[in-house]
């Protein structure tokens, strides 16, 4: 997992003139149309890849992505192309059953056809990592998409109980694209010294690391979410921890 290649979004500014309106000549005509909004123009990208169109927008040419991808149910903000979108549910029984045991897994949808397909989530920022048969391991709500030829399974923190909670998270295997989302600017620890990561904070780390549960207890503490008691991802090894910038998006209000 330690050369795992990040991919980022970067400025493109001959961006602009790709979809900047032409001037028409002739009577009549409307003058051309300026803003800066169009330095977002859509960027193109090579067929069958994972390109960000920017920090917080992934486009995915379904060309040679073998027809087909997964990525998170709801995800799909726009579309261009004849594509089908079909509910995926927890991939398969087992899988099924662990999310309904653990908490953990992901609502997928099978992303196939032919076209392209723009995908976010609230705004976050977006990552994509490139697996060169290799795995990592990642927090269930931090994914976006896959493709297909990478593997994946719902795996339990060693040493945790069932009361600590949100202990459950997936890991990824094989060779391929994997798109994961940031709420917060995240950073990349290297985990040479034992390392300790808020559960809700924890984006993703290196599945070769020894993991475990930290629990602290301390009468009137303010750790993480809860206070008294609280629990941490305990990291060992050689590897590295992705720890975004917030516990993660504020559970939603109940209506009133």
């Amino acid at each position: 997992m330690e050369c795992v290649d990040v991919t980022s979004a970067t400025p493109d500014p001959e961006a602009a003139h790709a979809i900047s309106a032409r001037r028409a000549t002739g009577p009549g005509t409307m003058p051309i149309m300026r803003s800066s909004l169009f330095n977002h123009a859509e960027r193109q990208v090579e067929p069958g890849s994972f390109q960000l169109q920017n920090e917080r927008m992934l486009k995915v040419d379904l060309t040679g992505s073998g027809g087909f991808f997964f990525a998170k149910q709801g995800s799909m903000v726009a579309y261009q192309g004849d594509v089908d979108f079909a509910y995926e549910g927890a991939g398969g029984i087992g899988k099924l059953f662990k999310k309904a045991f653990t908490g953990e897994g992901m609502s997928l949808m099978k992303v196939s056809g032919s076209g392209d397909v723009f995908l976010a989530q609230d705004a976050d920022e977006i990552f994509v990592l490139h697996l060169e048969n290799e795995s990592v391991t990642v927090n269930g709500g931090n994914v976006l998409a896959f493709e297909s030829g990478l593997k994946w399974d719902i795996n339990r923190v060693e040493g945790a109980s069932m009361l600590s909670g949100g202990l459950f998270n997936t890991t990824f295997t094989g060779t391929g694209a994997l798109a994961v989302t940031a709420f917060g600017t995240p950073v990349v620890l290297n985990v040479d010294v034992p390392t300790y990561v808020d559960m809700q904070s924890a984006v993703l780390w290196s599945t070769s690391l020894q993991s475990s549960i930290k629990k602290t207890a301390k009468l009137g503490a303010m750790i993480g979410r809860g206070s008294g008691e609280a629990y941490q991802l305990a990291l060992s090894g050689q590897g590295i921890v992705v720890v975004q910038a917030s516990e993660g998006h504020p559970p939603p209000q109940a209506a009133g």
